[in-house]
């Protein structure tokens, strides 16, 4: 679990500290400092996938479900077609073919033919799908909080901030399709 300086002498050096020291002894011709930012990134990563499993598996779902049922959720339509979750999930036809039919089965979605068109198909929440997926969400947002309880408010804005216009400058030709 994340901790707080206990004052406001020298900071605590994480693990990170660590590496770069090493780095700055076995070669002093390298600047390291992309690690600084980088690899505490890539460490937190590691955190909050624990976090999102923990905190999917309490409401019964794998994280590909979520990611399934949250886009169906947040979507702010009655229904979405398989394209549209494709989309939403960055994943080809054939995996979001056996996925919905996953979630069929389970009783999360239902699968029917568009009343509008009868060849497409609309994906829909099923009652069990919006309580799993909103269990999971109230989860997960409880310990993104807690990873994040140790940066006040205008902290996280601020660091926000900064990793929006990191993470643009990749997603104008974004090879994932974000």
């Amino acid at each position: 679990m994340p901790t707080t300086p206990a004052d406001d002498a020298a900071p605590p050096h994480d693990e990170v500290d660590r590496v770069l020291a090493g780095w700055e002894l076995a070669r002093e011709d390298l600047d390291v400092s992309p690690l600084a930012v980088l690899s505490r990134v890539s460490r937190l990563t590691r955190y909050l996938e624990i976090a999102r499993r923990e905190a999917f598996s309490e409401a019964g779902l794998e994280g590909w479900e979520f990611d399934m049922l949250s886009a169906l959720r947040r979507s702010g339509e009655d229904a979405l077609s398989p394209g549209a979750l494709m989309h939403e999930t960055l994943v080809t036809s054939g995996t979001m073919t056996t996925r919905i039919d996953k979630l069929v089965t389970r009783g999360l979605v239902s699968k029917n033919r568009s009343p509008h068109d009868g060849r497409a198909v609309e994906v829909r929440l099923r009652p069990d799908g919006v309580a799993r997926v909103d269990a999971a969400m109230e989860r997960l947002l409880e310990a993104e909080r807690e990873l994040l309880g140790p940066l006040a408010a205008a902290e996280q804005a601020e660091l926000a901030g900064m990793l929006r216009t990191l993470l643009l400058t990749f997603e104008s030709d974004d090879p994932l399709g974000g």
